[in-house]
Order: structure tokens, then C-alpha cells, then sequence
């Protein structure tokens, strides 16, 4: 099984992106984030007509995660939040979809962004990511052989050569961040594409020419547990989706599933 994580930055914008991707690398499952769109604005006809199903979650023009599957597959115990996850402004923001495919547990995540590092936004960041851990550490104690993903956009660069100048970051490179990102790694988490992929940005700003510059970050993950660690042989990150027209800022991260 292929599954890939991308933050689409409007899906409405980036269908046209999206769906030839889904063409040429026949990934099974993506993970999006960012949709910026409620369910019923989702082009759910662009994905049918290649064979796709779609499970969407968002409220409004922020935010929002979906998946994107192909149609021989089922999607089984979905869920619009993970247990415990926190409010922000009284809301529980679309910011993480659960489902189960060919039995694993995959989770599209769109971390929050955290603004600043007294921003009320980065409480909310941390928190997010706290009981996420939490909640990842009672599922693999209570089951081992849990196979489980947990991918997208973490809004963090857990290492110095995960941006291109650390000068002109406040968040995301922050201990308390980097800190909330390890603890997955510390319940048994593990980021394969690290080890397969070591030297690539996931992420480069529209402005003052990033891309051609590669002033970039690398923030978008796919962290499996221990179990499904094992059946990961492959890994990419998709580049070339950050040229040409009409690209999101993010490039999608594939991971390969071995039976």
C-alpha cells in the first residue's frame, strides 16, 4: 500500500494538481490538509471519474482535512477528532480525520500553526500535540502490534537542517515545539522517510522566491508505530509538485507499505 500526506492548501485551487499526482503515482491512500472548504464544497466528481473516494472534514474556508482513496478500498471507524482534542476559541477545528484502511490507522493531521511564541496559538499548538502523544501512547500500550500513522503538516522543524535559515524562524524551531515533536518518537513513532529521504524541504513560502532559491522547510511528516515501521520499504518526497502552474507551497511526502 502507497500512502502520501500533502497539505493541499485549497483543495478547490489545487484539484487540478492533485488529481494528476493521484494519476501518475497510483498512491493508495492521501492524507490532505488544509482543504479550506466545508464537505459539501469538496470536487468530489474530479477524484470519482479516477477511481478515488473522498472522506472530507472542514468547517469553513480554514482549516479542513480529508482523505482521498481508491475506490477498491474501504475506509472503516472514521472519526472527525481524535478523543481529547483541544478547542480553540470554543471550536474543535478540522484538523484531524481518522480511518482505518486494509488495517491501518492512518490519521491526516494539520497541526496548529502557533503564530508566536507568547501567541495564545502556540498553548493551543502544544496541547494538540500533548494529548495526541498521549492518546498514540495509550492505543500502542494497550496494542503492541498496533499499525498505525499518524502523517501531515506538524507546523515544526524537529531539526536545525530542516530549515533554510534559522534566523528568520521564531516558531517552529522553538525547544517547547521541537519537545512536543519528540515525544512521538519517544513513545516509539519513527520517521522512516528521515532515514530513506535524509536531505529535503517539504515546504517553500510563495514569496521572495523560495522555491527557485530553496529557502525552504521540511515540516510535513508520515510517523508510524512501531509495527507498521517495519513494513515501510520506500519513501519519496514529491519535489517536482512544487513546479510549474498553480502548485500548493507544500509537496506531498509517500511512504510505501510492504504486504
Amino acid at each position: 500500500m502507497r500512502l502520501a500526506t500533502w497539505n493541499v492548501n485549497s483543495i478547490r485551487a489545487r484539484a487540478p494538481r492533485v488529481i494528476p499526482f493521484l494519476e501518475r503515482t497510483q498512491v493508495d491512500v492521501l492524507a490532505m490538509q488544509e482543504i479550506k472548504c466545508k464537505p459539501e464544497q469538496f470536487p468530489y466528481a474530479d477524484f470519482e471519474a479516477i477511481g478515488y473516494k473522498v472522506i472530507a472534514h472542514g468547517l469553513n474556508q480554514w482549516n479542513g482535512v480529508a482523505f482521498a482513496y481508491k475506490a477498491s478500498l474501504e475506509a472503516e471507524d472514521v472519526e472527525l477528532e481524535f478523543s481529547s482534542q483541544p478547542m480553540f476559541k470554543d471550536v474543535v477545528e478540522a484538523r484531524a480525520l481518522g480511518a482505518t484502511f486494509n488495517g491501518v490507522r492512518v490519521w491526516s493531521l494539520y497541526v496548529p500553526h502557533g503564530r508566536g511564541l507568547e501567541d495564545p496559538h502556540m498553548e493551543y499548538k502544544l496541547e494538540f500535540l500533548d494529548r495526541l502523544a498521549s492518546l498514540s501512547a495509550e492505543q500502542l500500550e494497550m496494542n503492541p502490534d498496533l499499525e498505525m500513522a499518524l502523517v501531515g503538516d506538524f507546523n515544526i522543524a524537529p531539526l536545525d537542517s530542516d530549515v533554510y535559515d534559522l534566523s528568520m524562524f521564531e516558531t517552529h524551531i522553538s525547544e517547547p515545539e521541537r519537545q512536543a515533536f519528540e515525544a512521538f518518537e519517544q513513545i516509539g513513532f519513527a520517521d522512516r522517510v528521515r532515514e530513506l529521504v535524509p536531505d529535503e524541504y517539504t515546504y517553500w513560502d510563495y514569496k521572495d522566491l523560495c522555491f527557485p532559491k530553496n529557502n525552504g522547510m521540511r515540516i510535513d511528516f508520515c510517523l508510524t508505530s512501531p509495527a507498521l515501521t517495519e513494513r515501510v520499504s520506500a519513501a519519496s518526497i514529491e519535489r517536482v509538485e512544487r513546479k510549474g502552474e498553480g502548485p500548493s507551497d507544500h509537496v506531498p511526502v509517500i511512504i510505501e507499505l510492504s504486504d
